[in-house]
């Protein structure tokens, strides 16, 4: 009679493999750090949460200061009385830049013709075009630096996540040498859990610096053009404040 040929059963190194593998999750991440685990996952936390809350509120910031630009700028010179324009520039919302810009111009003139007809020694000492050039780069320069809130942390979390991130990952594989030389076990299962842990924070530091380097350079771009619009609206509101006749082409 022939022999039943036995059925193969699972290898069992198969078997702790799938469950090695487990162990190699976020939970288990989480149970298992350490006092450095914890600093290097809350700190990616904090850089996290802080650039979402830049990226969003400059993207709001931004987008309202490009979509005001060119009312507020057409509402100024289209408006035949300057004092009306004045008015309209004062009901602006607070952080709209170019009517704070055309605002210290006027404030500027007002100041140096009281300084002119009074006893101070102001129009001795500097002209009326020198006083509103020194107020329109005092505003630009001020609203300039309103509209790089957020950049420098941008900057910061983009170049120092990714290190920090791999910080948690030498440290988890650190964990896992040590594990195989306390117990000369260099399998799957005793060195999943470190591995795991090693992996998570490198994606985690890179998920936390790529969108604040995207963001960074996205900001830093529209600014650019904001900062020239800055330049263009403050030499035409020189002349025109100056002369006290309007710029050619804004009549």
């Amino acid at each position: 009679m022939f022999q039943q040929t036995p059925s193969p059963t699972p290898a069992a190194g198969g078997t702790s493999n799938a469950e090695a593998m487990k162990s190699m999750g976020f939970d288990h991440l989480i149970h298992n750090f350490d006092f450095l685990g914890w600093i290097v996952f809350v700190v990616l936390v904090v850089m996290s949460f802080a650039s979402w809350y830049f990226i969003i509120a400059n993207a709001i910031r931004n987008s309202m200061v490009r979509g005001r630009a060119d009312k507020v700028i057409s509402g100024f010179w289209n408006n035949g009385s300057t004092q009306d324009a004045i008015r309209d520039l004062e009901a602006q919302p607070k952080g709209e830049p170019f009517s704070k810009i055309a605002l210290d111009a006027a404030s500027a003139v007002a100041h140096h013709q009281q300084a002119s007809t009074g006893a101070g020694r102001l129009a001795e000492s500097l002209s009326r075009s020198e006083f509103i050039d020194r107020a329109l780069r005092q505003a630009v320069a001020r609203e300039s630096l309103r509209l790089e809130g957020g950049l420098t942390l941008l900057a910061t979390v983009g170049s120092s996540a990714p290190f920090i991130g791999l910080l948690g990952t030498v440290w988890g594989i650190y964990h896992a040498l040590i594990k195989i030389s306390a117990t000369g076990n260099a399998s799957m299962e005793a060195v999943a859990g470190p591995v795991g842990e090693a992996l998570i924070m490198t994606a985690f530091g890179l998920f936390t610096a790529i969108p604040a380097v995207l963001a960074y350079n996205f900001f830093n771009r529209s600014n650019r053009l904001t900062y020239a619009q800055f330049d263009e609206f403050a030499h035409d509101l020189h002349d025109f404040f100056a002369t006290g006749a309007r710029v050619e082409g804004q009549k």
